[in-house]
């Protein structure tokens, strides 16, 4: 298929309709269940739309400084902070400007707490040791995990402390939820009459299709009333899954040994990093996975120089040429987060689909975006 379109690639492009749409759902389901849903920053943080998202939202969640100043600055409030360590030239910034404040360990708890401001509430994270999560990149629920103290670390509630965090799911439902806190309870269950608010993290895919919203409610309600807290979800997928896409072009197609490999006009390991760390295998507008009979085999291929910037097969209804656009599906969540300017390799633009139907691309990178992260 030709690049046609209005859509300048390599690009991403967040369709406002479907932003909204999981607003909703994701703002009927803390109505519903009487709970806090806040913005994970580290899954999603395309500031130019965070204004039209805030009255859907209790907060964000931050993990660093940047992401504390950038909630501060576009969400006009402030957040919830977890660091997996925070640095003592930073703390009283980042204090200062949450609301909620979580230590990872009991060394950073001793060292940082009577630092904290007397409104800012402070938890602790822990570790339920288990996850419904198999690829272990992404599972931080092992007994040798650097994330959050072990049970046998927590006899009793330290002083001070008002809450407890865990994040172990990714992606996950709610029966997988619902497992985790039975491991809560089953290792930190003495403490949790004490505390007043559990934060349960992210990886809760509430606007995937198939996902059991009105289980989540009973589970939570459930677990809300019979410990008196509150509770805080903090998703990232959740808020933009298939929300948008990136959208690319084909500059060239090269032939070795009948392997062809279609190179287009952006970089996996640049901008999709997670197709080659997983591996991740996304979906492609007008592609197939596997192979049918008739279809046209290629790779696709990135552009930067690092040798292995390919994705293995896909397969077309038509051969492919130079000029027609490879459309990957479902790339707003922890994909526009993680790209990275290696080689100088053009960084795709940054769009919205608006209710209209127009085209607003609010952000193109230039020579000056690379320069200025160096030196």
């Amino acid at each position: 298929m030709k690049n046609t379109s209005d859509i300048p690639t390599p690009c991403f492009v967040l369709e406002e309709e479907k932003l909204i749409r999981n607003l909703k759902l994701i703002d009927s389901v803390a109505g519903r269940a009487g709970v806090e849903i806040i913005l994970a920053f580290k899954g999603f943080s395309m500031w130019s739309v965070l204004p039209s998202m805030k009255d859907y939202l209790d907060g964000a969640a931050a993990s660093s400084l940047n992401e504390v100043l950038l909630c501060e600055e576009h969400l006009k409030t402030k957040s919830h902070t977890y660091c997996v360590a925070y640095d003592p030239r930073e703390f009283d910034q980042v204090a200062h400007r949450s609301s909620h404040l979580t230590f990872n360990s009991i060394s950073q708890y001793r060292r940082f707490i009577d630092q904290v401001p007397q409104d800012t509430s402070v938890g602790l994270r822990v570790n339920p040791e288990w996850s419904d999560v198999e690829t272990d990149l992404y599972n931080p629920s092992s007994p040798q995990s650097r994330l959050g103290v072990l049970s046998e670390d927590l006899k009793q509630l330290p002083d001070k402390l008002d809450g407890l965090h865990f994040h172990v799911l990714c992606e996950s439902n709610s029966h997988a939820l619902e497992k985790v806190l039975d491991n809560l309870v089953l290792r930190f269950g003495h403490i949790l009459p004490q505390v007043k608010w559990v934060n349960m993290g992210g990886g809760h895919l509430i606007t995937k299709k198939d996902y059991d919203v009105d289980h989540l409610v009973a589970v939570l309600k459930r677990f809300m009333e019979k410990y008196d807290v509150n509770i805080i979800l903090e998703p990232g997928s959740a808020f933009v899954w298939e929300t948008g896409n990136l959208e690319t072009t084909i500059l060239d197609i090269v032939e070795n040994r009948g392997v062809k490999t279609a190179i287009i006009d952006a970089s996996f390991t640049c901008h999709m990093p997670d197709c080659l760390e997983m591996p991740y295998r996304p979906s492609i507008q007008n592609a197939f996975s596997a192979e049918k009979k008739g279809l046209f085999s290629y790779r696709l291929g990135g552009v930067s120089c690092l040798a292995g910037d390919y994705l293995e097969t896909y397969w077309f209804e038509k051969e492919l040429e130079e000029g027609d656009k490879i459309v990957f599906e479902d790339m707003m969540h922890y994909t526009m987060v993680k790209t990275t300017m290696f080689n100088g390799v053009k960084h795709p633009s940054i769009g919205v689909r608006r209710l209209d139907g127009s085209l607003d691309i609010v952000k193109e990178f230039r020579y000056e975006d690379y320069t200025a992260r160096l030196s």
